[in-house]
């Protein structure tokens, strides 16, 4: 043993004890920590895949979206507009021989909607040219529902009609905000 020197031992020892060290830091810190790093980097992943699944899902239903406002765009730019009785007898006259049309009255409606209730009398020629001033109001400026009954009478000149109109309007835009701030309602 005499062979060793005091130099020697105090490496060794310390090479020991250094060695000791690092074990006791790897098993205490590190490998905990890689435990839990591999752990939550697991959770990280399935939150993106999650993350990107509803991605997905928002992007392909706001392209359907996108393409019903472009193919309803009439629609729902029909929505906003405020109904005037004297532009509606003006754009649909042609279908009567004689139309009058009463002020609009606001029914209680939905938050969304103003719904206004129009009854509306008319002289007609034959049924054929009511059934095109209905077609022509599907693609008019108001959205409109013609309610039934719908009461027709025989007259010396021709058919009377009368009936009554609910006027649709929405109060609140498609991005949630009230269109009031847009101008669109009174």
């Amino acid at each position: 043993m005499n062979n060793i020197s005091r130099q020697n031992i105090y490496l060794i020892v310390l090479t020991l004890f250094l060695l000791l060290f690092v074990f006791l830091f790897a098993f205490k810190f590190l490998i905990p920590q890689g435990k839990e790093y591999r752990k939550l980097n697991g959770e990280l992943k399935l939150e993106k895949r999650k993350l990107r699944q509803y991605q997905d899902f928002n992007d392909a239903k706001l392209d359907v979206l996108k393409e019903l406002q472009t193919k309803n765009r009439i629609i729902v730019e029909a929505f906003g507009n405020r109904f005037n009785p004297s532009k509606f007898e003006k754009q649909y006259k042609e279908y009567f021989s004689d139309l009058q049309v009463s002020p609009p009255v606001e029914l209680t409606g939905e938050k969304e909607f103003s719904v206004y209730e129009v009854n509306t009398t008319s002289q007609i020629n034959s049924p054929k040219s009511f059934y095109n001033f209905l077609d022509a109001i599907n693609k008019g400026d108001w959205m409109i529902s013609v309610n039934f009954p719908i009461k027709f009478k025989r007259k010396e000149q021709g058919i009377s009609s009368s009936f009554t109109m609910k006027v649709y309007k929405i109060n609140k835009g498609l991005d949630g905000n009230s269109t009031k701030e847009k101008g669109i309602l009174p």
